[in-house]
Order: structure tokens, then sequence, then C-alpha cells
């Protein structure tokens, strides 16, 4: 029986797992860590050894293969030491892809690629189909193969999803954009982190697709580059010729196979910019599946968005508090600024990823006046904005937080936690970081 090795037993590693009792294979799961119970008790529903706290090297190193989640890093020494004797190491995505078989949607990006995930799941669950939300977002991909059942899987893929991926080929690739973003995973190397992104590309032909926005520099650089074998489906905002999806008066235009107006921009449910490219991207990934026009403009039009994402917490004395936690990078916390209509105390900080805060100074100027930092170590975000802000405040708690930027705020302005950092200093996620916000806000 080929053995399997699972490092890391969180959403992927219990996930990968399941899949691997259900194909038959010897499966152990290690994590250095501490394993939380719910996944405790996922492994042992299934009589699945794991291990916590430690990594016992002669059952490692005795594997067939070994799936590594994405939150072990490349140079842990347990990785260096499998790899040294040439065991294979591959991510969950490229274990489940052996069996899945439904259609794959793969969404990455620096920004925008859970918004987008949602919104194709939106419309083909409008349309009726078995259809899955996996990988970064929901359950992980592996778990929604072993349950199977379904005809259609959209997966969101980050960075570190994407890597020791081999033989995966994604049906429809769709990719937002590139800007720079865990460089510390990286080597602090942009080009390591481009190519990890273009992964999603891997084995493609013809008969795949890559939907892409056209307006991004660094994407239409890295096309360049070589021939590609899939069919390419670009998306502006800026221009037409040649594109699968454009604004022209107002109105979103899909142009695959047939020029179709789908709706005007004003009905769109999500507002701003950015926006406009996650729906113009949901938007060919429907059309290339064969979804019906109206079905495409309801779900456009009737989306709730995501969690966390620009999400409206409440107003309190005339102050707006919005809970942008996901943003995690520079870019992403650019385009949050970029939307707000008001005057904005802006929460920011975390861990720093290897960010350039030069990118934010123009529109810090123009609608910040005053930055609350959360987070263990300040300094950077401190000495960026020191000379463009009037009022920049430190404080180590989510809860000191709200209540300064609270004090901070005058009526009709607007409390944005945007952190452009990664949570993992004072949060488990951003999920935990984002529901600390609300709730202290409630707290008010």
């Amino acid at each position: 029986m080929k053995k399997i090795v699972i490092l890391g037993a969180g959403e992927s590693g219990a996930g990968s797992a399941i899949l691997a009792r259900k194909m038959g294979f010897d499966v152990l799961v290690t994590d250095k860590g501490i394993i939380k119970e719910n996944y405790r008790q996922m492994l042992d529903s299934e009589n699945i050894r794991w291990e916590e706290g430690k990594h016992t090297e002669e059952e490692i190193l005795s594997a067939d293969e070994v799936i590594k989640s994405p939150g072990v890093r490349e140079d842990a020494p347990i990785v260096i030491k499998i790899r040294e004797k040439g065991i294979p190491v591959i991510s969950e995505i490229e274990f489940a892809g052996r069996y899945a078989e439904g259609k794959k949607i793969c969404v990455t990006g620096s920004n925008g690629k859970t918004t987008v995930t949602n919104l194709i799941y939106h419309i083909l669950e409008k349309a009726g189909k078995k259809v899955a939300m996996t990988g970064n977002v929901g359950n992980s991909f592996a778990m929604a193969v072993a349950q199977g059942g379904y005809d259609y899987y959209v997966i969101e893929l980050s960075s570190f999803q994407l890597d020791d991926m081999y033989s995966f080929k994604a049906d429809i690739a769709v990719l937002m954009n590139i800007t720079p973003d865990h460089l510390d995973r990286y080597g602090y190397n942009f080009q390591n982190y481009i190519d990890s992104k273009f992964r999603i590309t891997r084995n493609q032909t013809k008969s795949e697709f890559l939907i892409y926005w056209a307006d991004d520099p660094v994407i239409r650089n890295e096309l360049k580059k070589k021939e590609y074998g899939m069919t390419l489906l670009p998306f502006s905002a800026e221009s037409k010729e040649g594109m699968a999806a454009f604004i022209e008066e107002n109105n979103l235009i899909i142009d695959y196979h047939t020029k179709t107006n789908l709706m005007t921009i004003h009905d769109l449910a999500l507002k701003g910019r950015h926006n406009l490219y996650n729906s113009m991207a949901a938007a060919i990934a429907g059309k290339v599946l064969a979804i019906r026009k109206d079905v495409i403009r309801e779900s456009l039009a009737d989306f709730q968005g995501v969690e966390h994402r620009l999400e409206p917490v409440i107003t309190v004395c005339g102050i707006n508090f919005i809970n942008d936690s996901k943003g995690t990078n520079v870019n992403s916390t650019w385009y949050a600024l970029e939307c707000m209509e008001t005057d904005v105390v802006w929460i920011a900080g975390g861990i720093d990823k290897g960010n350039d805060y030069s990118e934010l100074f123009q529109v810090v100027r123009q609608k910040v006046k005053a930055i609350v930092c959360l987070g263990k170590d300040n300094h950077k975000i401190v000495e960026a904005f020191r000379d463009k802000v009037p009022t920049i405040v430190e404080t180590t708690s989510m809860e000191e937080a709200v209540r300064s930027s609270y004090y901070l705020a005058k009526k009709g302005q607007t409390v944005l936690l945007s952190p452009a950092c990664a949570s993992f200093d004072l949060f488990s996620n951003y999920e935990d970081r984002g529901r600390q916000f609300k709730q202290a806000v409630r707290n008010l």
C-alpha cells in the first residue's frame, strides 16, 4: 500500500487526508503545532493516524509521496530533508486534481480572487449547477472531491497553493492581477512570486481558457515572454480591441463568440472600479460555461458581497465603520482607500510582507486624516506616513484601535480597517481580525 504523509493538519491537510484514505492509501498526518479539535475529530472518524507537536522523521522519510500544506514553508527543516531524500512533494491541489471529475475553474491574483471566486460560484449556483466553492475559501478542494457529486469546482488559489502543482490543469484559469505580495516567502524576489501565480496556466491547451486583466502590466509583460497554448480571454476597462469583456458607455459588454450588452454598470451589486474588473472576469467565466445571459446578469445584480472585503459594519454617531480585514497587501488597501467617498481614519498594520508603501502616498494624502496603527511593530508604517497625515496613533489591540479611531473620526467620516499586512502578530487569521473589529465596533 502506497504511503502518503501530509505535512500540516489545517483545512488543506485534513481534507487531503480524508481523500487519501478514501483512495486507499496508508496515511499519516503530522503537524509541528497543535491540531485543532475539529480536525482531530475529522481524522479520528476515518481512523487516520496523526501526530502533533513534532515530526517523526523516520515515519515521514519512509513516505512514497508527501503532501505539503500551503502554510508549511519551503525552508522548514523537515521539507529540506524530504527533498534531499528525493521523495516527491506535491500540494493538496495537485493531489485532489487527480481525482476531480468536474470542471475546474481556478482563480488567483494578488487582489480580487475571493470576490471573483464567490461571484462565479453564485452564477453557477443560480444556474442550478452542482458546484463547490473550495481552495482558499470554503472547504478544501480535497474535501470537496472526497465528498463527490460536483460537476464544477470553483477554486480560489493563493500562490502557496499553486506551488508544488505539476500535472494539475485548470479548465478555466482566472488571473486578476499581480502586485508584490508575500515577498518574504519568495526570497524577496518579485519574479519568483510572478512565476508562482503563472503556475495556474500549467498544462493548459487551446481547449482551456485564461481569463485575465489586460491592463495589468506584469501580466501583459509575462504573456509576451513565451508562447502560451491556452485560449486567451482578456478584459479591460480602458480598451476594447480584442477584449472578451469591456465597458462601453457605462455598459458591461461581453464579446465571446457574439458581442453581448450584458447590463449597465449602475446595476452591478458591487460598486467601485476594482469591482468592475471582478464582475467582468466572473461574467466571462459564466459565458464560457454557457450560462444564460439573464442568469449572469441577475447574479451580478444581486450578489451580497464577501465578508471582510469592504464590508459595511454599522454607523455610530454618523461615523461609518468598514471592515476590509482581507486587505492584506498594499494594492488591496489602495483599492479600498480609492473607493472611499468621505475622509478616512485608517486602521493599518500587522506583519509586513516586504511592503512598499509609496504607491499609497497620493491616495493617503487625499483621503486619510489619521492613521491608527495596529500591530506589534508599527515603525515601518509610522516612518512611511509621518509626513503624509497629521495624526498617527499606535495601538496593540483591536479594542484600543477601534476606540482610538472613533475618537479621531468626525461625523460623516469613515473608519476603515484595511491593514495592508498579514494578521498573524495579534490574530489567528484575517477572519479573526475582521470579526474582532466588528465586535469592538458594536461594543462602542
